[in-house]
């Protein structure tokens, strides 16, 4: 991987060239609502002076924010010529969220298999409109651009096969969605960009739930076997910014998974370290440093938002009893979406489990003294969390 850094011009992220250059491989110059502008400004601003971008890492990010665009601009030309997408009707029965790294992506795989549930699937967050070449029912050049993508990343970052089950078919986080309008932690995840996420905190991002309500009618509209389900939503992303969502989505259960911050911590840093390899060259203490403190303020945020929202939303999961029971644990959350407990849906998520054992993956190996952590740290920023959830 080159080392060039953002001094040789190479790796510098120019906002009006990106628009540009989507406009020119979408076609149409639409964007609808540019709200997202700001956001875009501020994103791009702190990528080139913060994220000491290889050549390579940069061409990756221009991907991602050109794809980004394209896609914004191919849906706002779909809604115009079929208004009727804005007429889907959909129905978000759950969200997800909790601190990374405990167990939530296997269970929103779980959820979303039940029979009447649906989920965004991570082809779809990479690319949410169809491509010209595809057919309806049939996006076949999206779901080859997600697996060359899976591909590069896994080139680039051999570890990252061992940290998260990465599969174009496979339901996935809507921040993928939120981030290409830059307005969710995905930005932050893949590039290191300190000031962003100081800025993030203090901007209203509800345009971006707004949107997303829409894109989610959008898939709805590509796919009408999904009409009448029910739609999962995760992302431990959404912690520091849980009123986000819940106001969003007022009738969705907010799931809380749970798991000791000595795991999810190391865990996520090492996550966070194998993901900026992808874009710039950041050293590990660096890496450990900003995100035990990141972690540490979406947990402070969280617990302040739950208060305000009111405990009658929530519903909490501990990553042992999944380990330990996970159809118990499904049902026992679908149970409290509405979805009728019988012997089709038994079947369904034992069907799921049976293909889906953690030993198809290799083990993911990190420690504390890696990234500069000390246990006793952990142990004092989440005392009273660890308290109320873990001990």
């Amino acid at each position: 991987m080159s080392t060039d850094t953002i001094e040789n011009g190479e790796t510098y992220l120019d906002r009006d060239a990106l628009l540009a250059a989507a406009i020119k491989r979408a076609g149409v110059s639409d964007f609808g609502d540019r709200w997202f502008i700001e956001p875009m400004t501020r994103y791009l601003d702190a990528a080139n002076a913060e994220a000491r971008l290889t050549a390579e890492g940069a061409a990756g990010l221009r991907e991602v924010v050109v794809k980004g665009l394209v896609s914004r601009l191919r849906m706002v030309e779909d809604i115009r010529r079929h208004p009727e997408i804005l007429d889907e009707q959909v129905d978000v029965a759950g969200i997800i969220l909790g601190l990374p790294r405990t167990g939530s992506t296997i269970f929103h795989r779980l959820l979303a298999h039940a029979p009447g549930m649906t989920a965004i699937r991570w082809y779809e967050a990479q690319n949410f409109a169809p491509f010209p070449e595809d057919q309806p029912g049939q996006p076949d050049g999206r779901r080859a651009y997600a697996r060359a993508m899976i591909d590069g990343w896994l080139a680039a970052a051999p570890e990252l096969a061992s940290i998260h089950p990465l599969d174009p078919e496979a339901p996935d986080e809507e921040i993928l969605i939120l981030g290409q309008m830059f307005v969710s932690t995905m930005v932050e995840a893949m590039a290191f960009i300190p000031s962003f996420a100081q800025w993030l905190n203090t901007y209203d991002q509800s345009k971006g739930h707004e949107d997303l309500k829409t894109i989610l009618k959008y898939l709805q509209w590509q796919d009408p076997s999904r009409r009448g389900k029910r739609w999962v939503l995760k992302s431990p992303s959404n912690l520091p910014y849980t009123e986000l969502a819940a106001r969003a989505f007022p009738d969705a259960v907010l799931i809380m998974t749970h798991r000791d911050p000595l795991q999810t911590v190391p865990s996520y840093v090492s996550m966070q370290a194998a993901l900026y390899k992808l874009s710039g060259t950041i050293p590990d203490h660096e890496v450990g440093a900003f995100w035990f403190k990141r972690l540490t303020d979406w947990m402070n945020r969280f617990e302040a938002a739950r208060g305000r929202i009111g405990e009658q939303r929530f519903i909490d999961i501990d990553y042992r009893d999944v380990a330990r029971d996970p159809l118990t644990q499904a049902r026992h959350v679908l149970a409290r979406m509405g979805i009728p407990l019988n012997a089709e849906l038994d079947e369904a998520l034992a069907e799921f489990m049976a293909g889906n054992q953690r030993e198809q993956r290799p083990m993911h190996d990190y420690s504390l003294e890696r990234f500069g952590l000390e246990e006793a740290e952990i142990l004092a920023a989440f005392a009273d969390y660890r308290a109320r959830y873990i001990v």
